[in-house]
């Protein structure tokens, strides 16, 4: 079931006016320091968390990274929801991980209601650049998400996905 917010109140704007600010001073110049900065914003980090220059995230607070995860450049996190990411992950490039959608129903989306489902990405995952991960997806350990694929249904652990919705394509033997 997902959760409702309002984005447009002035708590989450200011917030979010905030965490977009430090994304930018980061993405200007990636320095350890500006790091820092940006991972003060985010739930929980890991050890040797990398992230690429043109990180962009909502909030912040509501991610968490295991450790040794690798964000690639230009990736997105809107973090209307929780995001959890396991450890050992690569997101490649222009990777999208979406929690926050909106109503189906024309009136209802006149009341700017946000709702959220959160994102759990388990340890050992890679997502293939350009991959969009919808909201309220759960990618078991060891998965593979193809580059540019929309997942939009919960991906099994040690199997490749790919494609526009994501499929199975086969199951992945760690030997």
């Amino acid at each position: 079931m997902p959760i409702e917010f309002n984005g447009l109140s002035d708590e989450n704007r200011n917030l979010r006016k905030h965490t977009h600010a430090q994304c930018l001073l980061f993405n200007r110049d990636p320095s350890k320091g500006h790091l820092r900065q940006l991972k003060k914003l985010f739930a929980n980090f890991g050890e040797d968390l990398i992230i690429e220059k043109g990180f962009h995230c909502d909030y912040g607070n509501k991610i968490s990274f295991g450790d040794r995860v690798y964000l690639n450049i230009n990736c997105t996190l809107l973090d209307g929801g929780n995001i959890i990411i396991g450890d050992d992950v690569l997101v490649g490039p222009n990777v999208q991980i979406l929690t926050v959608n909106h109503s189906l129903k024309p009136k209802e989306r006149l009341n700017r209601t946000n709702l959220a489902k959160d994102v759990s990405i388990g340890n050992s995952v890679w997502i293939g650049a350009g991959a969009i991960i919808l909201p309220g997806i759960k990618i078991g350990d060891g998965a593979v998400v193809g580059a540019g694929s929309v997942v939009t249904n919960n991906i099994e652990e040690s199997s490749l996905y790919v494609g526009n919705p994501a499929v199975k394509i086969k199951e992945i033997d760690d030997d």
